[in-house]
């Protein structure tokens, strides 16, 4: 999987961040214990759900 950068993150739908969450998730998974690709995913997933968290709603 390609690294999703956080500004990338920023530019897409809270929707098709779902999905490339979802996406990341299953990379990470099917990746080889210490691989770039399994630490590309964990980084996306990070980026993903920080852009996500920042949309929520502030009380």
């Amino acid at each position: 999987m390609k690294l999703v950068s956080r500004f990338e993150a920023a530019s897409r739908s809270t929707a098709e961040l779902h999905g490339l969450l979802t996406e990341a998730f299953n990379a990470f998974a099917v990746a080889p214990r210490g691989s770039h690709e399994r630490c590309d995913a964990l980084l996306s997933m990070r980026n993903i759900e920080d852009e996500l968290a920042a949309r929520m709603p502030k009380f």
